[in-house]
């Protein structure tokens, strides 16, 4: 159930329907005591029990309903062996009614509370509140005199408070120290990665911005070792890699995807700078069916440069292991790599000075999961039109799949996946997503070029190869949409 909606469903149940009912059972019956008066209308409390009632089972049903829904989305294969929904909005629009009703379920519990608290007030205003009540108690009962040889052990050690009080802090304590002193002194309970290195100032920054803004509400940075993790995500999370996590964002649900692998170069979470910028400004730009909120200020926010010195000092202090006296050069690293991203979104058209929040998030995002992924190896000049495959021998003869239901296919993936950095026509933002109806980016209408650029991806410029994510007739099918639909409009 872990990062569903049944996590979620599970703990509002407790909080609505225990820690609500017990404060609201409370209130009922201390409101009349304390102002000395009947409760002014046991039928509006009536009303506030099943008005309560029905929200709880409209707030958490959904939930449970959605989480069944993520379960078994998030495991689906095709017959071929990838994944049936590998874009993650898939699963999230399919229980985005579930969320409505969720709404109906807490407005109703709030209008429940509303009726309640008319109900004590009209309570309280028909009352009187006496200020200094004389203390009333009970008799006390008579216990008789004592006979230890019928006084069981428990009763031994009640009666002897402090000793009790001494020998149970020990006893906790021993438990204590068992389950924690081994964790703090033996190193090798959390294997440490030579290739994983602390962040740096700008991704620092840009971590606690994610954090800050509640990212990590919405999405996990954990991948689980099971298939359908590890073909939509990448490379399994290790342990060793949140060393320098303080404190880590594993996360409890997803409802966007997770980001852990989300700076593996050539990866299924990878974006390049260019998509980020697009996507905190704009979610809905880059795919219509996003719920993520926009953040278009983290372009205009600046980075608080003056507290990085402090930060690196803080991270040294949790065991971080950045060189003696890093903190007097910490803000010079900081812009020298704001710069490179600068000048990478600046390729795209995009103009943003290095200090924007917008470029820490960047930095931070493409921290994430690279330190135990290779980047992979990469051409050493850029040909002019890099989709161009040189070597003939890597093309591959395709044929056009043309029919109404090869194309319709082609069609939803392409909106489900594509559509994402190349828009739903096709149009892109050039230079960063290319125009799918302009020659000039489809390479003269070849079926085989086309084929190979979607198949191969394109990992200089954040495309991913997608022949791990789709069977060859899925991306010839896609290949027929791209020239038969998009580029003859």
């Amino acid at each position: 159930t872990h990062f569903t909606d049944w996590t979620i469903g599970h703990v509002h149940i407790a909080a609505m329907g225990w820690n609500g009912g017990i404060v609201f059972g409370m209130l009922y019956w201390l409101i009349p005591k304390i102002f000395k008066t009947k409760l002014f209308s046991e039928k509006l409390a009536n009303i506030h029990f099943w008005v309560s009632t029905l929200a709880i089972l409209l707030y958490a049903i959904p939930l449970y309903w959605s989480a069944v829904t993520q379960w078994l989305m998030w495991r689906e294969y095709t017959p071929e062996g990838f994944l049936a929904y590998p874009n993650f909005l898939e699963t999230l629009t399919q229980i985005l009614p579930m969320y409505s009703i969720r709404i109906i379920g807490g407005t109703l519990f709030m209008v429940g509370f509303i009726i309640m608290m008319f109900n004590l007030f009209k309570t309280m205003a028909a009352g009187s509140l006496e200020n200094n009540e004389p203390a009333e108690a009970p008799a006390l009962v008579a216990l008789g005199a004592r006979n230890p040889a019928q006084e069981t052990i428990h009763r031994w050690m009640e009666r002897r408070g402090v000793r009790f009080s001494v020998w149970v802090f020990i006893a906790l304590a021993i438990g204590g120290a068992v389950e924690i002193i081994p964790m703090i002194f033996v190193k090798s309970n959390i294997p440490t990665i030579d290739s994983v290195k602390p962040y740096t100032p700008l991704e620092l920054a840009g971590r606690d911005i994610y954090i800050s803004e509640g990212c990590y509400t919405c999405h996990s940075q954990m991948v689980r070792p099971f298939r359908w993790e590890t073909d939509r995500y990448g490379e399994y999370s290790k342990i060793g890699e949140f060393v320098y996590d303080h404190p880590f964002q594993w996360g409890s649900r997803r409802t966007g995807p997770d980001l852990a692998r989300a700076g593996v170069m050539g990866g299924p979470m990878y974006k390049n700078a260019a998509w980020h910028y697009n996507h905190f400004m704009d979610p809905q730009k880059m795919n219509e069916q996003s719920i993520m909120p926009h953040y278009a200020w983290l372009a205009k926010k600046e980075i608080d440069v003056d507290i990085i010195p402090a930060k690196i000092r803080a991270m040294q202090t949790l065991g971080v292991p950045y060189p003696e006296g890093y903190d007097q050069t910490a803000v010079d690293d900081l812009m020298k790599q704001a710069q490179l991203i600068v000048d990478d979104l600046k390729a795209s058209n995009i103009d943003i000075e290095p200090t924007k929040q917008m470029v820490a998030m960047i930095a931070y995002m493409h921290k994430l999961g690279k330190d135990i992924s290779p980047p992979p190896a990469l051409p050493m000049e850029e040909p002019a039109d890099s989709a161009v495959v040189n070597n003939q021998q890597d093309i591959k003869e395709v044929v056009l799949l043309t029919s109404e239901a090869d194309l319709a296919a082609a069609k939803q993936i392409y909106l489900s996946v594509c559509a994402v950095c190349h828009g739903p026509e096709g149009k892109g933002i050039p230079p960063a997503f290319p125009d799918l109806t302009d020659d000039e980016w489809i390479h003269g209408n070849s079926p085989a070029q086309v084929y190979h650029s979607i198949s191969e991806g394109n990992i200089a410029k954040g495309m991913i190869p997608y022949k791990n994510q789709y069977s060859e007739k899925q991306i010839i099918q896609l290949t027929s949409y791209v020239l038969e639909v998009l580029n003859k409009k």
